[in-house]
């Protein structure tokens, strides 16, 4: 252990317990947290579009129905075991259920989380590749037409996608 590492307090019985977890420091930083983790970028992207191509509040109210229906059970499981474990999602289950049934479905929440940053850190490649572009002034006064014709020659070359791709990972 290093000199400068911080050491885990001592219980009363003279062993060494582990260091406490981190907390969010109020609860609206909880509840912005879980809106911005909930939200995604598909609603942002696509319920605008959905919403007016297909009835408007019509779509809204069943939205917010099976957002409701389909959505605070899962939320309200995913607290549950955070609060009954203090552990990760995968190690969750080896605390909670400790004859191994269930280990099997531990690691899903990580493969999950990959599989979505992957997604995540394309797009954001995608908006940080515009960024230099729109400082040059090339979208200035363009139409859409030109908007998807720049963003089709972007997906056409894989090094520049790549690039962007590491430079919003890093």
């Amino acid at each position: 252990m290093a000199e400068n590492a911080p050491k885990a307090p001592m219980a009363a019985s003279g062993k060494e317990t582990p260091a406490s977890r981190e907390h969010f420091a109020s609860r609206l930083g909880f509840i912005l947290i879980s809106a911005g983790c909930a939200i995604g970028l598909g609603n942002v992207w696509r319920f605008p579009y959905i919403t007016g191509e297909y009835g408007g509040a019509a779509f809204v109210l069943l939205y917010l129905v099976f957002l409701v229906i389909l959505g605070m059970p899962v939320m309200v499981m995913e607290f549950a075991v955070g609060r009954a474990s203090q552990r990760s999602a995968a190690q969750a289950f080896d605390k909670l259920q400790p004859n191994g049934k269930w280990h099997w479905f531990s690691w899903w929440g990580y493969i999950g989380c990959m599989i979505l940053m992957m997604f995540y850190t394309t797009v954001c490649g995608w908006m940080i590749s515009y960024v230099p572009q729109m400082a040059s002034g090339m979208f200035d006064g363009a139409d859409a037409a030109f908007a998807g014709a720049a963003f089709g020659g972007m997906l056409e070359n894989p090094a520049w996608l790549i690039g962007w791709m590491v430079v919003a990972v890093v």
